[in-house]
């Protein structure tokens, strides 16, 4: 056992562990104290609603038809316009630097 040089005396035991808190027993969502972003109900809501759409997931929600069909489809659409333009610019000899 060592002995404190200063008084002489033992040194103390630690503390004993604080005790787990009253909620400890219930699931970590249970737990949380900040606000969700959505009230349960509308977010049962919108779940109820996805879960019993027909179309494929990557289409469900709202702009999904946008980001994942226009913008690839003019993206698409300009890349083929912007060749097509270089090939007959190409082919005629147009825009060539001497």
């Amino acid at each position: 056992m060592f002995v404190s040089v200063a008084s002489g005396q033992p040194p103390s035991p630690d503390p004993p562990p604080a005790p787990p808190p009253a909620n400890a027993s219930l699931p970590l969502a249970a737990r949380m104290t900040e606000a969700p972003f959505l009230p349960r109900e509308r977010l049962f809501k919108l779940q109820h609603h996805f879960q019993n759409m027909t179309k494929h997931t990557y289409l469900k929600g709202r702009y999904d038809v946008i980001t994942s069909v226009a913008i690839p489809l003019a993206l698409a659409a300009s890349s083929m316009f912007m060749i097509g333009r270089g090939v007959y610019n190409m082919s005629h000899g147009i825009g060539k630097k001497e």
